[in-house]
């Protein structure tokens, strides 16, 4: 078994570093998510961090980097306290890694990566069409991480979006049906297959 010291992972060239922690963490769910600023800027942003937090209510967070660094998603969600995300599939892949890259404020990522808007009547926040599976959040909480200067964020689930019914008798959801794609690294992508499915222990 090789050994990596923490000293030598200290070391290294600071995006080497970040891609191998990012991976030796393991598949990440990808989605992308849509806010709108209050002056009716459109915002979309690939985030790798998504996380259930629970059910009843039902709530899911992700980790939104410093405000330095990545702004305009978290002060959108602040200033509106709504937002989207949308599950990335293989066709959309290119344009969802390039929501990544740093834009200025009043630029329209939709239209620069050649994704479309859906709007919703109930929905401040916009929709990406092309994506199977979509849900609005309604903002709960941010909390600050002082450690590394990043938030999580922690939306409460408002209304769901699939592209067809595939969700079995349990409540299952069968991503890999929905062709919904997952990350590892800072700027890799998978799919994924279902190896076995257990009953409850």
């Amino acid at each position: 078994m090789i050994t990596i010291t923490k000293d030598s992972i200290q070391s290294w060239d600071r995006f080497y570093r970040a891609n191998f922690i990012n991976s030796l963490s393991g598949f990440k769910s990808a989605c992308l998510i849509g806010t709108q600023s209050k002056e009716g800027i459109p915002n979309l942003a690939i985030f790798s961090n998504i996380v259930h937090l629970g059910a009843d209510p039902a709530l899911i967070g992700f980790i939104n980097r410093p405000k330095a660094a990545a702004p305009d998603t978290i002060r959108n969600i602040e200033e509106t306290g709504v937002y989207t995300m949308n599950h990335i599939h293989p066709s959309i892949i290119e344009q969802a890694h390039q929501t990544s890259a740093k834009y200025d404020t009043n630029i329209n990522e939709f239209e620069e990566v050649g994704l479309h808007m859906l709007w919703r009547d109930d929905c401040k926040a916009p929709f990406v069409q092309e994506s199977r599976i979509q849900y609005a959040l309604q903002l709960a909480d941010i909390i600050p991480i002082p450690h590394n200067g990043t938030f999580l964020v922690i939306g409460q689930l408002q209304d769901v979006y699939l592209s067809e019914n595939l969700v079995d008798d349990t409540g299952f959801i069968p991503l890999e049906k929905y062709e919904s794609i997952t990350s590892l690294g800072l700027n890799s992508y998978y799919g994924t297959t279902l190896l076995k499915q257990l009953p409850r222990a």
